[in-house]
């Protein structure tokens, strides 16, 4: 049973962050991670499924959860 990668660890703390402006984080995302945005939400929605992601990081797991459970509830 694996724990969280470097990069799953990364992909967290960058989530977690406060955004000043519109961009930044998509730029964060290239300039630090070195993948595309698409990489990046897929590798987060991966994530939010795992039990390690949300022992290291409960809060911002499970917030990320509800945000997702409401959006595909608006579906």
């Amino acid at each position: 049973m694996g724990g969280l990668s470097e990069r799953d660890l990364a992909v967290l703390e960058l989530e977690g962050r406060q955004w000043r402006t519109a961009g930044a984080k998509e730029r964060a995302v290239r300039e630090e991670l070195e993948i595309s945005s698409t990489r990046y939400y897929q590798l987060l929605n991966a994530l939010l499924d795992r039990p390690e992601a949300l022992a290291h990081a409960p809060v911002l797991v499970n917030r990320l959860r509800r945000v997702r459970a409401a959006r595909r509830a608006a579906r």
